[in-house]
């Protein structure tokens, strides 16, 4: 399930500079090395400057280097300065966009090798939308939104599997992708979906997630599923499964990703914030 050293923050978009629970976990983490250096991975979006721009300001109040790789062709992920730049990280940061510019132009190259071998003593990994997509095992390319699950509703493509196992979406309950998310799930039942929710958060260590942030993160397993008629459909009709597992968890829940387990939080902290209100 990932580096064993290796953190990872999957956000599920919007602005984080209206979530201060995903940015605050972002830099208590970052706050364990002396001087930290972030590294702004520009890949996903088709408009680099103004997405490195938005985060070197975003960041620049807490970390006094921020740093930007950009890439928009397979031969930047060979460049040496922008390796030299991953070397020296501590962090990186892959900004929103489409999911597939990241396998289609990292994929195999000097640059996801490095990343990958940077993983093993402790980069942290984080990344908003397309940044949180690509952290998949099978990645969702495209699929509509507010649909039941169907066939040929959803278009898939390998991701860069940080978080091995798994089909991760985003924008989850503002955009309805509940269809979409079942509809991987009956192609890749041996797959955890994971469906995160804007200005919300999973940070990933060790085999384990929590949640942080305002919305839920909505899981579902499809391993002990006994019943899923995909094979019999044809394109564009319903998908009929029984007994896929659905957990919703919201803030302060954790999941298993090895036991495929849900753990709640103490039912202590329900009593207080019912107090409160």
């Amino acid at each position: 399930m990932g580096k064993s050293d290796t953190t990872l923050i999957a956000i599920g978009g919007g602005e984080i500079a209206d979530a201060p629970q995903i940015l605050d976990e972002f830099y208590a983490i970052l706050k364990k090395h002396s001087d930290p250096r972030v590294v702004v991975m520009t890949v996903a979006t088709n408009e680099p400057e103004a997405a490195a721009d938005k985060y070197r300001s975003l960041f620049k109040g807490e970390v006094k280097h921020v740093d930007v790789v950009d890439v928009s062709s397979r031969d930047d992920g060979f460049n040496e300065k922008s390796l030299e730049k991953v070397r020296d990280a501590d962090a990186l940061f892959f900004t929103g966009g489409d999911q597939l510019n990241v396998t289609s132009l990292m994929g195999g190259s000097p640059l996801d090798i490095l990343i990958d071998e940077r993983m093993g003593d402790g980069l942290m990994i984080a990344g908003t939308s397309a940044g949180a997509a690509m952290m998949s095992t099978t990645m969702i390319t495209s699929g509509g939104s507010g649909n039941p699950p169907m066939v040929g509703g959803v278009d898939f493509a390998p991701g860069m599997n940080l978080i091995d196992g798994t089909v991760v979406d985003t924008h989850f309950s503002q955009r309805a992708r509940h269809g979409r998310l079942l509809t991987a799930m009956a192609h890749y039942p041996e797959a955890i979906g994971l469906g995160i929710d804007e200005r919300t958060a999973m940070v990933v260590r060790r085999g384990q997630f929590k949640v942080i942030g305002e919305g839920v993160v909505t899981v579902v397993d499809g391993s002990q599923m006994r019943h899923c008629d995909l094979p019999y459909r044809e394109k564009g009709q319903a998908i009929g499964m029984f007994n896929a597992n659905i957990h919703v968890l919201p803030a302060g829940y954790h999941y298993d990703l090895r036991k495929r387990q849900p753990i709640a939080p103490s039912t202590k902290k329900f009593a207080g914030a019912a107090n409160e209100a």
